[in-house]
C-alpha cells in the first residue's frame, strides 16, 4: 500500500521551522537522544522501553509542565498540563525494538499497534469527549510513526458504524469482549476501509546517526527532529515568533526605558506616564518632557490644543510622539542590522548600532539624517568611513518630521544621564546573573536591544547565544498596545487577520477576474482552474496572460479605515503574494514564473521554501536567490503602493503602520547587481555584484492621519466643476502621487508634496463654492447690492423707502446668519481631524473625479463606548442612518465602510456581537440586511483578544443586494485542529436572511430559525406580556455604607426603633435559586430620595462615618473624586432615584441578571434586591413555570448574550423579546405550587421529575411537534 508519508520537515508548521533553537536546547536534545539509544536492550520488555521513551521526552522537553505517564490501558500519554487533571494531548503506543510483528511498516500500516491506537483514540474522543488530543505516535525507539489527531477524528471518530461497534464493545454487549476481537474484527476492517486516506510522518533515528555522533558541524541536521518531538509540535502550542502572543519581558522593559507603565482600569489595560513620585528622570519620555518644559517648545507648535486640554497633557502627548518616532527608527535599524549580518554570514563589520559606533545622541541623529538619508557617494568623508557598510535607504522614516522641527530633535538629549536597571531586566552580568545598578540611557537602550535576536528572516540554524526572538509581528503587537494608551488597545491576533484577509481578498480577486473575463467562477478554487486553463490555452500567450492577471490583482484597492499598527495591511500584503503564487502568476522582474519555490502563509507569516521544503534564504551571490529576492521586493513595493491604504486618527498609529510596511519591504531588500547600478565608482564585492541595497520607496503617502468618520465633504460631492475650473485633472493628481512615491531626492519629494497639497486645496475651494449655504449667501449678497444701488438712482416715496429698508435689514440679517453658519463649520472642533475621503486617495476616483470606492474594506474598528461620544453625537446623528444615541462607535464604522466600498466590493470587520441583539443595533441590523451577507462568525465569550472580554464577531459582506441565505457559525473553541478557515468550513450552518427577526438576530440553522418564528407567532413579547413591569434592582453607589448585616441592623433598631422603617431585607443575584424561597442575612438602609434623615438619628450617625465616600461629585469638578458620581441626590441618600420602590413590597418574581440557566423564583417576603437582579410584579405561576422550563433555557441560549464562563445575561433589553403565551394553565400552576412547597420544606429537594412534567406541559402549550422538541432539547448545551 502506498501512503502519504510526510518527512519531518514537511509536517512542521513552516513558521515554526523559522524559529531558531538555542545551543543549550540542541545540546540537551542530542545528549538525551544519545542516552535513549544507548539504553536500548534487545532482551528487555516493552514496559522497559516504554519507560525510557518517557524519560527521554520528560528530560528533553516535557517535565515539569506536561505530565507523561500511562493512562488506563494506553501505553503512554502526554497530558496538556502538569497533572492528570488536564486532558490527554498525545497518545503513544510503544513497542520494543524486537517486536517486528506488531509494528507498522511504511507500506503496511494496518498492524496491531495501529489497531491499538484506534481503540485508545476512541476511548479519549468518544468516551471521554476529549477534543484536545493533538497527535498519536507509534514507536519502537528506532522508527517513529506520527499521526495528526485531526486525521483520526475524520477517519474514525466520524465513522458512525465504527463508533456504534466501539460503544457496543465498551458496554460489553458483543459476543466477544476481549481486545483482540476489537482489533481483528472492528479496528482492522475500519482501517482497511480508509487506508488510502491515511497520512503520517515517518522517521528512523538511524538516519541521524552521523549528526548524533559528530561534534557540532552537523548539529543543524537535528533541528527538524528536535522540533518534531517538541511540545510546540506534538501538543500544537504557540511558539516564539507566533504573531498571536506578546513577549511580555521585552514589552515591560521597553515601557520602563520609555518612562511609561501599564495599569488596569474598568477591565482595560492602559498605558500612562508614571505617577509623579515614581518617575525615573533620565528615561526617554522624562528627558524629552524636561527639555520641552525648559525650552518652552510647546509655544512653537501651530496648534498646541490638538495635543491636549492642558500643559501636562500636551507635554505627555508631544513627548510620546517624539519618543515613538525615534524608537521606530531605532527598531527599524535593529532589524536592518540583523538582516545585513545574515546577508553577510555574520560579518561583525556590518554591525553599526552599538555604543562603540554611536556614543551619544548627536551621533544617532547623524546616523538618521546624514548617513541613512544620504546616498553613499554623497556622504561626508567622515561618515563614509565610519559607516561604509550602512546603506542609503531613501525613506521618509529618516527625515525630520514637522513635530521634530518645531519641538525637539533627538540630539538635544543627554546620553550620559543614568537610570536604575529594571528589576526584571533581560541584561545579564558576566556570571549570567541579572544586572543591577545604573546605566546611562543610551548604553542601556543598546544593551537591551542587543539582548534579543532581531533576525527573524533566515535559514534553519542554531541560536548560539541564548536570545529571545523579536520579529516584526511582535513589534507590531507591542506598538499597538503602546499606541492605545488612551482607550486600551486590542491587538488583532494573527489567526484572525490571516483568516479575514484570506477570505475577503480572495472573494475580491474572484470578483475582479469574473468582471474582466466575464467568467462565472463561484469561488477561488474555480478561478484557479479557469486561470490555469487560460494560461495554457489563451490566445495572448502564457507571459501575456500572467502579466494581465498580475495587473488585475495590482488594481485591487484595499483599505483599513482604523489602521492602527497596520496589522491587517501586512496580512493583506502576504495574502496577495500567496494568491499570486497559488494562481501561478507570481513572476520575476522579466516576467518569468517563479516555479522553483513554494509560498504559503503560516501563523500570519509569509513562508517561502524550495521544492524540498527548505526555507528560502537570500544569498546575494546566487543567481536564483537574487532573482527571487528581487521579485519579492518589487512585488511588495508594487502591492503596497497600488493596493494598500489606511487611515487612523492617532498619528502615532500612522507612524507605526508606515514602519510595518517599510519593514515588510526591508525583509526582501536586496543588493543591486552591477547592471542595475548607475554609479560605477562603487566597489564590487564580486565580479558582478555591488554592495548597495535597493532603496525604499516613499510608501507613507498611502497611510494618512484623520478621523475616518468625519468629513466636511460627502462622497457624492460634485468634483467635475472643480476640475473644469482648476488647472489640474485626476491624471495629474495620480501622477503627482506616483512621483512622490518614487522621488529620489528630498527636493523632488518636497516639490511633489507641495503640488499634491495645491491640488487638494483647489478641490476644497471649488467644492466649497458648491455649498448651498455659500451659494445662498452669494445670491442674497447680489440682491442686497441691487437694492442699495437702486436707492441713489431714482426718487422713491417714503412708503417705498420703508419697504426697501425692511428688505435690506432682512437680507443683512440672513447674510450674517449664513456667514456665522459657514464660519462655524470652518472652525468647528469636530472637523479638526476630519478626513476627506472624497479626494484624499486619487486611486479611487475615476477620470471625471467621481468617487468609485475600494474593492475591499477590512479591519477592527475602535471599541469606544457611546458615553465617550457626546461631543460628536450631533454630527453622527445627522450623517449616519444607523445612529442611535446608545450605539458604540464601531456601528458608524460599519456604515462608513459600506459607503467606501465600490459596487460588489468585499467588506469584513471584527466587532463586538452586541449589535445583533441590543436595541441600539436595530438600525444597523436593518442596514446590513439590505446587503449580501456572506458569513458571520460569532466567538461569544472566547478570549480572542488578550486581556479583554469583547465578545467578538467577524462579519463578511458583499456590497450587492441581499440573498436568500448566508453562512454562520458559533465558534466554540480557539484550539483549531488546523486553522480557522478549515474550522469555519467544517462547522458552518445556513441562516435564512428573511427569518432574521427585527428584535434581534440569532445564528441558528433554518430549522431553529423556523422554530423561533413559530414561538414568536404563538406568544407575545415578554415586555408586552408584563406591561413593561420589569424593574431593575437598587444601585446604592456605596454598598459598604448602605448594605449591612443582621447585627448592625439590630443595633440600629435598638438605638432607635424608627430605623426599622427604612431597613429592608436585601438580596444579591447569587442568593436567587430557581423555585427556592429566598434567604439572606443582608439588609439595605433604604434612605431614598427626599427622605428626612433627621427622623432617623441612629442611621444618620451610622452613615456619617462614610460621608467622605458618599459625597456626590460636583458637576464642574475635573479629575478624580473621593466620593460617588455626580447626581442630584444628597450624601446620605441612595444614588439612584428608585421611584418604583413600592414594587419591591409586593408578591413578585425575582431573577439574577447573570446566570448559567433560568433561575426564577417567587418572593412573598418583600425583599429588596441589588442591581444584579430584576423583579417582575405582574406574574402568574404559569408564567413562572414557563420561565424555568427547558424551552426557556433554549431561548436563553438562542436570544441572550453569552458571557465568559458559560453565563447568560437576561437583562431586560434582551429578555423582553422572549415569546410568552398569555394563558393560565391549571396543570402547570398545580405542579409549580407543589415544587415551591417542596423547596420551602427542603431547599435541596429533588424536583427533577416535576420539572420535566412542566417541560412537557410547556411544549404542549406552544404546540411543539416531536421534531421541534428534539430541536429544543438538542440545542441545550
Amino acid at each position: 500500500m502506498t501512503y502519504n508519508i510526510l518527512t519531518p520537515r514537511k509536517s512542521l508548521n513552516k513558521a515554526f521551522l523559522k524559529v531558531k533553537p538555542n545551543r543549550s536546547q540542541i545540546d540537551s536534545f542530542k545528549q538525551q537522544l544519545s542516552s535513549l539509544l544507548e539504553q536500548i536492550k534487545e532482551g528487555e520488555s516493552e514496559e522497559f522501553h516504554k519507560n525510557i521513551i518517557a524519560d527521554f521526552l520528560k528530560n528533553t522537553y516535557y517535565a515539569p509542565d506536561y505530565y507523561i505517564n500511562t493512562k488506563g490501558r494506553n501505553d503512554q500519554v502526554i497530558h496538556n498540563g502538569k497533572n492528570t487533571k488536564s486532558s490527554v494531548g498525545v497518545i503513544i503506543e510503544a513497542k520494543s525494538p524486537t517486536n517486528k510483528t506488531e509494528m507498522p511498516l511504511k507500506d503496511r500500516i494496518n498492524t496491531k499497534a495501529m489497531q491499538e491506537l484506534v481503540l485508545y483514540f476512541l476511548r479519549e474522543r468518544i468516551t471521554q469527549d476529549n477534543t484536545e488530543v493533538r497527535h498519536l505516535v507509534i514507536t519502537n525507539i528506532h522508527e517513529w510513526f506520527i499521526f495528526d489527531a485531526h486525521l483520526f477524528d475524520t477517519l474514525f471518530a466520524r465513522d458512525k458504524k465504527l463508533v456504534s461497534k466501539f460503544k457496543e464493545f465498551e458496554a460489553g454487549t458483543l459476543s466477544a469482549t476481549n481486545t483482540e476481537h476489537f482489533y481483528k474484527e472492528i479496528a482492522k476492517p475500519a482501517i482497511e476501509a480508509v487506508e488510502n486516506e491515511i497520512s503520517f510522518t515517518y522517521f528512523n533515528i538511524n538516519d541521524y546517526d552521523k549528526a548524533l555522533k559528530s561534534s557540532k558541524e552537523h548539529d543543524s541536521k537535528l533541528i527538524v527532529l528536535y522540533k518534531l518531538l517538541s511540545p510546540e509540535h506534538l501538543l500544537k502550542l504557540p511558539f516564539a515568533n507566533d504573531s498571536n502572543s506578546l513577549d511580555k519581558g521585552f514589552y515591560n522593559e521597553l515601557l520602563y526605558l520609555m518612562g511609561l507603565e501599564e495599569f488596569q482600569e474598568k477591565g482595560k489595560k492602559l498605558i500612562q506616564r508614571r505617577p509623579e513620585k515614581e518617575r525615573i528622570y533620565g528615561t526617554l519620555l522624562e528627558s524629552v518632557i524636561s527639555k520641552l518644559e525648559s525650552r518652552g517648545e510647546l509655544h512653537r507648535l501651530d496648534n498646541p490644543q490638538q495635543y491636549g486640554k492642558n500643559t501636562e497633557e500636551r507635554l505627555f502627548n508631544v513627548g510620546l510622539q517624539l519618543v515613538i518616532t525615534w524608537l521606530n527608527r531605532i527598531l527599524f535599524l535593529k532589524l536592518l542590522e540583523a538582516q545585513l549580518l545574515d546577508y553577510n554570514q555574520g560579518d561583525k563589520s556590518y554591525s553599526f548600532l552599538s555604543l562603540k559606533r554611536i556614543g551619544n545622541f548627536n551621533k544617532l541623529a547623524d546616523l538618521f539624517f546624514n548617513v541613512l538619508a544620504v546616498p553613499t557617494d554623497k556622504r561626508k568623508p567622515s561618515f563614509q568611513e565610519a559607516f561604509a557598510k550602512v546603506p542609503y535607504l531613501n525613506s521618509s522614516l529618516f527625515e525630520a518630521n514637522e513635530l521634530e522641527n518645531r519641538a525637539l530633535h533627538i540630539d538635544t538629549l543627554d546620553a550620559t544621564e543614568t537610570i536604575p536597571i529594571y528589576r526584571s531586566t533581560v541584561l545579564k552580568d558576566s556570571s549570567g546573573k541579572k544586572r543591577t545598578g545604573e546605566l546611562p540611557i543610551l548604553e542601556y537602550l543598546f544593551a537591551f536591544l542587543e539582548s534579543y535576536d532581531f533576525s527573524s528572516e533566515g535559514s534553519e540554524e542554531i541560536q548560539e547565544e541564548n536570545k529571545k526572538l523579536i520579529n516584526a509581528s511582535v513589534l507590531g503587537l507591542i506598538f499597538e498596545k503602546i499606541n492605545g494608551y488612551k482607550d486600551g488597545s486590542f491587538f488583532t491576533p494573527g489567526f484572525i487577520t490571516m483568516y479575514m484577509c484570506r477570505e475577503t481578498i480572495r472573494r475580491a480577486v474572484v470578483e475582479k477576474f469574473n468582471t474582466h473575463y466575464d467568467w462565472k467562477c463561484k469561488d477561488f478554487g474555480e478561478l484557479k482552474e479557469d486561470l490555469h486553463e487560460e494560461i495554457k490555452q489563451g490566445n495572448l500567450g502564457r507571459k501575456a496572460v500572467r502579466t494581465q492577471a498580475n495587473q488585475l490583482i495590482n488594481e485591487l484597492k484595499i483599505c483599513d479605515p482604523a489602521v492602527g499598527s497596520g496589522h491587517f495591511l501586512v496580512s493583506a500584503l502576504n495574502e496577495l503574494i500567496a494568491i499570486k503564487h497559488e494562481l501561478s502568476i507570481l513572476c520575476d522582474r522579466n516576467g518569468g514564473p517563479l516555479s522553483d519555490y513554494q509560498i504559503s502563509i503560516e501563523n500570519d507569516e509569509l513562508i517561502i521554501t524550495d521544492l524540498e521544503d527548505r526555507l528560502f534564504t537570500y544569498q546575494p551571490t546566487h543567481d536564483n536567490s537574487q532573482r527571487m529576492q528581487e521579485a519579492l521586493f518589487h512585488e511588495k513595493q508594487e502591492l503596497i503602493e497600488k493596493c494598500l491604504f489606511g487611515v487612523d486618527i492617532n498619528p502615532n498609529s500612522v507612524k507605526i503602520c508606515r514602519l510595518r510596511l517599510w519593514i515588510e519591504l526591508l525583509k526582501s531588500a536586496y543588493y543591486k547587481r552591477a547592471d542595475r547600478v548607475q554609479n560605477s565608482s562603487l566597489v564590487c564585492d564580486a565580479d558582478y555584484e555591488i554592495r548597495e541595497l535597493e532603496t525604499l520607496p516613499n510608501i507613507d503617502i498611502n497611510i494618512k492621519t484623520g478621523n475616518s468618520l468625519i468629513s466636511r465633504f460627502g462622497l457624492d460631492e460634485d468634483l467635475s466643476k472643480a476640475l473644469k475650473k482648476s488647472k489640474w485633472n485626476i491624471s495629474t493628481y495620480r501622477n503627482a502621487v506616483d512621483s512622490y512615491r518614487n522621488a529620489v531626492s528630498k527636493d523632488e519629494k518636497r516639490d511633489m508634496e507641495r503640488l499634491i497639497n495645491d491640488i487638494k486645496s483647489d478641490f476644497r475651494t471649488e467644492i466649497n463654492k458648491n455649498d448651498p449655504k455659500i451659494k445662498r449667501k452669494a445670491k442674497l449678497a447680489g440682491e442686497l447690492y441691487n437694492l442699495t444701488m437702486q436707492q441713489g438712482l431714482f426718487e422713491v416715496s417714503k412708503t417705498e423707502q420703508k419697504k426697501r429698508k425692511k428688505q435690506i435689514d432682512k437680507l443683512e440679517t440672513d447674510i450674517n446668519k449664513l456667514e456665522t453658519a459657514i464660519e462655524e463649520i470652518k472652525s468647528n472642533a469636530i472637523y479638526e481631524n476630519a478626513f476627506e475621503w472624497r479626494f484624499e486617495f486619487p486611486e479611487v476616483l475615476d477620470d471625471e473625479g467621481s468617487f468609485i470606492g475600494f474593492d475591499v474594506v477590512i479591519g477592527n474598528p475602535p471599541y469606544i463606548r457611546q458615553e465617550e461620544l457626546s461631543g460628536i453625537k450631533p454630527y453622527l446623528s445627522s450623517t449616519y442612518s444607523t445612529f442611535t444615541g446608545t450605539a458604540d462607535l464601531y456601528v458608524y464604522f460599519v456604515e462608513q465602510a459600506l459607503r467606501l466600498l465600490q459596487k460588489n466590493g468585499a467588506f469584513t470587520f471584527i466587532i463586538p456581537n452586541k449589535w445583533m441583539r441590543a436595541s441600539y443595533g436595530k438600525k444597523l441590523r436593518g442596514f446590513l440586511q439590505k446587503y449580501q451577507i456572506e458569513r458571520l462568525l460569532d466567538f461569544g465569550d472566547l478570549a480572542v483578544f488578550q486581556e479583554a472580554t469583547t465578545y467578538p464577531l467577524i462579519i463578511e459582506l458583499k456590497k450587492s443586494d441581499a440573498v436568500r441565505a448566508f453562512e454562520a457559525l458559533n465558534v466554540s473553541t480557539l484550539k483549531f485542529d488546523t486553522n480557522l478557515v478549515e474550522y469555519a468550513e467544517k462547522n458552518k450552518i445556513e441562516v435564512l436572511t428573511e427569518e432574521l427577526s427585527s428584535q434581534g438576530w440569532t445564528l441558528s440553522d433554518s430549522k431553529v430559525q423556523k422554530l423561533m418564528v413559530k414561538l414568536r407567532t404563538k406568544g407575545k413579547p415578554l415586555g408586552e406580556y408584563v406591561d413593561e413591569q420589569v424593574y431593575y434592582g437598587i444601585k446604592t453607589g456605596l454598598n459598604e455604607a448602605f448594605v449591612i448585616d443582621a447585627a448592625i441592623r439590630d443595633n440600629l433598631i435598638a438605638e432607635d426603633p424608627k430605623s426599622e422603617e427604612i431597613i429592608k431585607p436585601f438580596l444579591a443575584g447569587r442568593d436567587i435559586k430557581r423555585y427556592q424561597k429566598p434567604e439572606t442575612n443582608k439588609y439595605l438602609i433604604f434612605s431614598r430620595r427626599g427622605i428626612d434623615i433627621k427622623n432617623y438619628p441612629a442611621i444618620l450617625r451610622y452613615l456619617e462615618q462614610f460621608r467622605n465616600q458618599l459625597e456626590p461629585k460636583p458637576k464642574n469638578h475635573e479629575g478624580s473624586w473621593h466620593g460617588r458620581k455626580t447626581g442630584s441626590y444628597k450624601w446620605y441618600e441612595i444614588q439612584d432615584a428608585v421611584d418604583y420602590y413600592e414594587e419591591f413590597e409586593k408578591y413578585k418574581i425575582i431573577y439574577p441578571n447573570i446566570c448559567k440557566r433560568p433561575e426564577f423564583t417567587l418572593d412573598k417576603l418583600d425583599f429588596y434586591t441589588n442591581q444584579k437582579c430584576f423583579i417582575i410584579t405582574k406574574f402568574s405561576l404559569t408564567f413562572l413555570g414557563i420561565l424555568n422550563s427547558k424551552l426557556s433555557y433554549f431561548l436563553f441560549q438562542s436570544i441572550l448574550p453569552k458571557l465568559r464562563g458559560d453565563f447568560y445575561e437576561p437583562s431586560y433589553r434582551y429578555f423582553k423579546n422572549f415569546p410568552i403565551i398569555d394563558i393560565i394553565s391549571v396543570d402547570i400552576e398545580t405542579v409549580v405550587s407543589k415544587i415551591i412547597d417542596l423547596k420551602e420544606q427542603n431547599p435541596t429537594a429533588d424536583t427533577t421529575s416535576l420539572e420535566q412534567d412542566i417541560d412537557q406541559m410547556v411544549y404542549e402549550l406552544y404546540g411543539l411537534t416531536e421534531e421541534e422538541i428534539k430541536i429544543v432539547e438538542g440545542g441545550i448545551k
